[in-house]
Protein backbone atom coordinates (compact mmCIF):
# COMPACT_ATOMS: atom_id res chain seq x y z
CA UNK A 1 0.00 0.00 0.00
CA UNK A 2 1.29 3.34 -0.99
CA UNK A 3 -0.13 5.79 1.19
CA UNK A 4 0.42 9.62 1.14
CA UNK A 5 -0.22 12.72 3.22
CA UNK A 6 -0.64 16.04 1.82
CA UNK A 7 -1.96 19.76 2.74
CA UNK A 8 -3.16 20.58 -1.02
CA UNK A 9 -3.78 24.39 0.74
CA UNK A 10 -7.70 24.57 -1.52
CA UNK A 11 -8.78 21.43 -3.40
CA UNK A 12 -10.34 23.62 -5.96
CA UNK A 13 -7.40 25.94 -6.34
CA UNK A 14 -4.92 22.58 -6.58
CA UNK A 15 -7.50 20.37 -8.26
CA UNK A 16 -5.49 20.02 -11.70
CA UNK A 17 -2.25 19.70 -9.55
CA UNK A 18 -4.23 16.82 -7.03
CA UNK A 19 -5.24 15.08 -10.27
CA UNK A 20 -1.85 14.85 -12.07
CA UNK A 21 0.23 13.75 -8.89
CA UNK A 22 -2.62 10.82 -8.48
CA UNK A 23 -2.33 9.43 -11.70
CA UNK A 24 1.91 10.30 -11.92
CA UNK A 25 2.17 8.73 -7.99
CA UNK A 26 -0.61 6.04 -8.33
CA UNK A 27 -0.96 6.07 -4.53
CA UNK A 28 -3.62 3.76 -2.78
CA UNK A 29 -4.85 5.91 -0.06
CA UNK A 30 -4.00 9.49 0.51
CA UNK A 31 -4.77 11.69 3.26
CA UNK A 32 -5.83 15.73 2.38
CA UNK A 33 -5.95 18.58 4.37
CA UNK A 34 -6.64 22.49 4.41
CA UNK A 35 -9.27 21.72 1.99
CA UNK A 36 -11.25 25.08 2.10
CA UNK A 37 -14.56 24.19 1.28
CA UNK A 38 -17.87 22.35 2.66
CA UNK A 39 -17.87 18.56 1.91
CA UNK A 40 -21.19 19.47 -1.00
CA UNK A 41 -18.58 21.57 -2.67
CA UNK A 42 -15.53 18.49 -2.36
CA UNK A 43 -14.88 17.92 -6.42
CA UNK A 44 -15.88 14.15 -6.14
CA UNK A 45 -16.34 12.82 -9.71
CA UNK A 46 -12.35 13.67 -11.69
CA UNK A 47 -10.86 12.47 -8.07
CA UNK A 48 -13.74 8.94 -8.44
CA UNK A 49 -12.86 8.85 -12.05
CA UNK A 50 -9.23 8.09 -11.21
CA UNK A 51 -10.44 5.03 -8.95
CA UNK A 52 -11.13 6.64 -5.76
CA UNK A 53 -13.53 6.12 -3.02
CA UNK A 54 -13.66 9.31 -0.92
CA UNK A 55 -14.42 10.53 2.40
CA UNK A 56 -14.85 14.17 3.74
CA UNK A 57 -14.80 16.71 6.55
CA UNK A 58 -15.40 19.97 5.08
CA UNK A 59 -15.65 23.67 6.40
CA UNK A 60 -16.58 26.73 4.34
CA UNK A 61 -13.06 28.82 3.79
CA UNK A 62 -10.99 27.23 6.32
CA UNK A 63 -9.52 23.94 7.35
CA UNK A 64 -10.75 20.75 5.91
CA UNK A 65 -9.36 16.88 5.78
CA UNK A 66 -10.40 14.05 3.47
CA UNK A 67 -9.19 10.42 2.66
CA UNK A 68 -9.01 8.96 -0.55
CA UNK A 69 -8.72 5.38 -1.19
CA UNK A 70 -8.53 2.86 -4.14
CA UNK A 71 -9.65 0.58 -0.98
CA UNK A 72 -13.67 0.39 0.39
CA UNK A 73 -13.79 3.22 3.03
CA UNK A 74 -15.31 1.86 6.41
CA UNK A 75 -15.98 2.88 10.34
CA UNK A 76 -15.95 6.50 9.51
CA UNK A 77 -15.44 9.46 11.94
CA UNK A 78 -15.69 12.60 11.24
CA UNK A 79 -14.27 14.91 14.39
CA UNK A 80 -11.22 14.42 16.42
CA UNK A 81 -12.98 12.67 19.80
CA UNK A 82 -13.21 14.69 23.25
CA UNK A 83 -14.68 17.36 21.83
CA UNK A 84 -16.59 18.20 25.16
CA UNK A 85 -13.21 19.10 26.93
CA UNK A 86 -13.02 22.15 23.59
CA UNK A 87 -16.02 23.48 23.36
CA UNK A 88 -14.92 26.23 21.15
CA UNK A 89 -13.80 23.51 18.58
CA UNK A 90 -15.94 23.86 15.73
CA UNK A 91 -13.15 23.29 13.23
CA UNK A 92 -12.86 20.40 10.43
CA UNK A 93 -9.23 19.30 11.55
CA UNK A 94 -9.92 15.44 11.89
CA UNK A 95 -11.38 12.30 9.85
CA UNK A 96 -10.64 8.77 10.47
CA UNK A 97 -11.31 5.27 8.24
CA UNK A 98 -10.36 2.21 8.12
CA UNK A 99 -9.37 1.14 4.38
CA UNK A 100 -7.24 -1.78 2.96
CA UNK A 101 -6.87 -3.27 6.29
CA UNK A 102 -5.19 0.14 7.56
CA UNK A 103 -6.69 2.47 10.10
CA UNK A 104 -6.28 5.78 8.98
CA UNK A 105 -6.33 9.09 10.16
CA UNK A 106 -6.08 12.71 8.43
CA UNK A 107 -4.80 15.33 10.38
CA UNK A 108 -4.64 19.50 10.26
CA UNK A 109 -3.45 20.27 13.68
CA UNK A 110 -3.96 23.90 14.91
CA UNK A 111 -0.92 26.39 14.02
CA UNK A 112 -1.11 28.01 17.31
CA UNK A 113 0.19 31.54 16.52
CA UNK A 114 0.54 34.01 17.93
CA UNK A 115 2.56 32.20 21.21
CA UNK A 116 1.00 33.29 24.07
CA UNK A 117 -2.48 33.56 23.36
CA UNK A 118 -6.13 31.51 23.05
CA UNK A 119 -4.77 30.03 19.60
CA UNK A 120 -1.61 28.54 21.32
CA UNK A 121 -4.35 27.31 23.81
CA UNK A 122 -6.51 25.69 21.65
CA UNK A 123 -3.30 24.15 19.97
CA UNK A 124 -1.88 22.55 23.08
CA UNK A 125 -5.80 21.60 23.99
CA UNK A 126 -6.63 19.67 20.67
CA UNK A 127 -2.68 18.12 20.66
CA UNK A 128 -4.11 16.34 24.43
CA UNK A 129 -6.83 15.12 22.92
CA UNK A 130 -4.77 13.71 19.80
CA UNK A 131 -2.56 12.09 22.39
CA UNK A 132 -5.68 10.74 24.37
CA UNK A 133 -7.47 9.40 21.42
CA UNK A 134 -4.17 7.92 20.15
CA UNK A 135 -3.80 6.03 23.15
CA UNK A 136 -7.21 4.44 22.24
CA UNK A 137 -6.03 3.70 18.70
CA UNK A 138 -3.51 1.81 20.57
CA UNK A 139 -5.39 -0.30 22.53
CA UNK A 140 -7.15 -1.84 19.41
CA UNK A 141 -4.04 -2.95 18.48
CA UNK A 142 -4.48 -2.79 14.44
CA UNK A 143 -2.56 -1.63 11.88
CA UNK A 144 -2.74 2.47 12.15
CA UNK A 145 -1.82 5.48 10.14
CA UNK A 146 -2.32 9.05 11.93
CA UNK A 147 -1.32 11.22 9.32
CA UNK A 148 -1.15 15.24 7.90
CA UNK A 149 -0.10 18.49 8.53
CA UNK A 150 0.95 18.80 12.10
CA UNK A 151 1.87 21.86 12.56
CA UNK A 152 5.16 20.65 14.42
CA UNK A 153 8.59 20.85 13.89
CA UNK A 154 9.99 17.77 16.44
CA UNK A 155 13.35 19.52 16.62
CA UNK A 156 15.42 21.76 15.31
CA UNK A 157 16.81 19.28 12.34
CA UNK A 158 13.20 20.09 10.94
CA UNK A 159 13.78 24.06 10.33
CA UNK A 160 16.26 25.98 8.19
CA UNK A 161 16.49 28.30 10.84
CA UNK A 162 16.06 27.48 14.22
CA UNK A 163 16.99 30.89 15.93
CA UNK A 164 14.00 32.70 13.87
CA UNK A 165 11.33 30.19 14.38
CA UNK A 166 12.31 29.71 18.52
CA UNK A 167 9.23 31.53 19.03
CA UNK A 168 7.03 30.17 16.83
CA UNK A 169 4.32 27.73 18.05
CA UNK A 170 5.37 24.93 15.37
CA UNK A 171 8.48 25.05 17.31
CA UNK A 172 7.54 25.73 21.40
CA UNK A 173 8.22 22.88 24.03
CA UNK A 174 5.10 22.45 24.83
CA UNK A 175 4.27 21.57 21.40
CA UNK A 176 7.00 19.09 20.39
CA UNK A 177 6.60 17.69 23.53
CA UNK A 178 3.16 16.48 23.03
CA UNK A 179 4.26 15.01 19.48
CA UNK A 180 7.04 13.14 21.70
CA UNK A 181 4.12 12.05 23.97
CA UNK A 182 2.74 10.07 21.08
CA UNK A 183 5.60 8.72 19.98
CA UNK A 184 7.05 7.91 23.31
CA UNK A 185 3.38 5.74 23.40
CA UNK A 186 4.92 3.07 20.45
CA UNK A 187 4.45 4.85 17.41
CA UNK A 188 7.08 5.30 14.83
CA UNK A 189 7.57 8.21 12.59
CA UNK A 190 7.99 7.63 8.96
CA UNK A 191 10.44 9.83 7.53
CA UNK A 192 12.54 10.11 10.53
CA UNK A 193 12.59 6.35 10.38
CA UNK A 194 14.71 6.13 7.75
CA UNK A 195 16.48 9.43 8.17
CA UNK A 196 17.68 9.73 11.95
CA UNK A 197 20.12 11.61 11.45
CA UNK A 198 19.31 13.61 8.29
CA UNK A 199 19.42 15.12 5.47
CA UNK A 200 17.78 18.14 6.60
CA UNK A 201 14.39 17.86 4.51
CA UNK A 202 11.33 19.49 4.36
CA UNK A 203 7.81 19.42 3.58
CA UNK A 204 6.46 23.22 3.14
CA UNK A 205 8.37 26.34 2.17
CA UNK A 206 6.63 29.43 2.60
CA UNK A 207 5.43 31.45 -0.72
CA UNK A 208 7.11 34.78 1.03
CA UNK A 209 10.44 35.66 0.62
CA UNK A 210 12.17 33.07 -1.61
CA UNK A 211 11.46 30.70 0.64
CA UNK A 212 11.41 27.39 -2.00
CA UNK A 213 14.41 28.61 -4.03
CA UNK A 214 16.23 29.12 -1.46
CA UNK A 215 15.14 25.91 0.26
CA UNK A 216 13.94 27.52 3.70
CA UNK A 217 11.85 25.09 4.46
CA UNK A 218 10.04 23.54 7.28
CA UNK A 219 9.11 19.69 8.26
CA UNK A 220 5.68 19.77 9.27
CA UNK A 221 3.96 17.06 7.36
CA UNK A 222 4.37 13.51 9.56
CA UNK A 223 3.29 9.83 9.44
CA UNK A 224 3.03 8.40 12.45
CA UNK A 225 2.01 4.47 12.76
CA UNK A 226 1.08 1.93 15.26
CA UNK A 227 3.50 -1.00 16.11
CA UNK A 228 1.63 -3.52 13.51
CA UNK A 229 2.17 -0.69 11.01
CA UNK A 230 5.65 0.22 11.30
CA UNK A 231 6.36 -3.53 11.07
CA UNK A 232 4.58 -3.05 7.47
CA UNK A 233 6.80 0.04 6.45
CA UNK A 234 9.20 -0.11 3.60
CA UNK A 235 9.52 3.11 2.43
CA UNK A 236 9.05 6.55 3.17
CA UNK A 237 9.51 9.84 1.34
CA UNK A 238 9.05 13.54 0.52
CA UNK A 239 8.15 14.09 -3.38
CA UNK A 240 9.09 17.57 -4.01
CA UNK A 241 7.91 17.70 -7.35
CA UNK A 242 4.13 19.01 -6.77
CA UNK A 243 5.78 22.03 -4.98
CA UNK A 244 7.48 22.70 -8.07
CA UNK A 245 4.78 22.93 -10.15
CA UNK A 246 2.53 26.07 -11.27
CA UNK A 247 0.09 27.20 -8.70
CA UNK A 248 1.60 24.82 -6.47
CA UNK A 249 0.35 24.47 -2.37
CA UNK A 250 2.92 25.53 0.02
CA UNK A 251 3.15 21.95 1.22
CA UNK A 252 4.42 18.74 -1.16
CA UNK A 253 3.58 14.78 -0.29
CA UNK A 254 4.95 12.99 1.94
CA UNK A 255 4.62 9.64 1.49
CA UNK A 256 5.14 5.89 2.71
CA UNK A 257 5.14 2.05 1.85
CA UNK A 258 3.41 -0.44 3.59
CA UNK A 259 3.96 -4.40 2.61
CA UNK A 260 0.23 -5.22 3.93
Amino acid sequence: MLLATWNVNSIKARLENVLSWLKEAGPDVVLLQELKCVDEAFPREPIEDLGYNIAVHGQKTYNGVAILSKFPLEDVVTGLPGAESQPEDDHARYIEAVTGGVRVASIYLPNGNPVPGPKFDYKLGWMDRLVSHAGDLLALEERTVLAGDYNVCPTDADVFDPVRFAGDALCQPESRARFRQILNMGYTEAWRAFHPDGPQEYSYWDYQGGAWDQNNGLRIDHLLLSPQAADCLSRCGIDRGPRAAPKASDHTPVWCELAV
